[in-house]
C-alpha cells in the first residue's frame, strides 16, 4: 500500500470520501498532527476528536473529524453521493 506523505494536506474530496471509521494515522494526516504526537495524545486522552480504542487499535470516525474541522456533515453526504 502506497501512503501519501504526512505533510500533504487532505483535500475536501478526500475528507468526504473517508469511510465511517478509520485509523488514527489517517486522522493525524487530516489534522496535520505527527504520528508520535498523535498516538501520545490519544493515549493521554487529549486528542482533539473522540478516539475509539478497539483492542490494540485506535479508530476515529468521519463524523467527529468533519465536525471538528467545521465541514458540514450534510454537505459532505451530498458531495459523496
Amino acid at each position: 500500500m502506497i501512503r501519501p506523505p504526512l505533510n500533504r494536506e487532505m483535500t475536501h474530496a478526500e475528507l468526504t470520501a473517508l469511510p465511517v471509521s478509520f485509523s488514527l494515522d489517517v486522522s493525524n494526516r487530516a489534522l496535520r498532527i505527527g504520528r508520535t504526537q498523535g498516538y501520545a495524545m490519544a493515549k493521554q486522552g487529549t486528542y482533539p476528536i473522540r478516539v475509539l480504542r478497539l483492542g490494540r487499535q485506535y479508530r476515529c470516525t468521519r463524523y467527529d473529524l468533519l465536525r471538528f474541522l467545521g465541514v458540514s456533515v450534510d454537505s459532505a453526504e451530498h458531495t459523496a453521493a
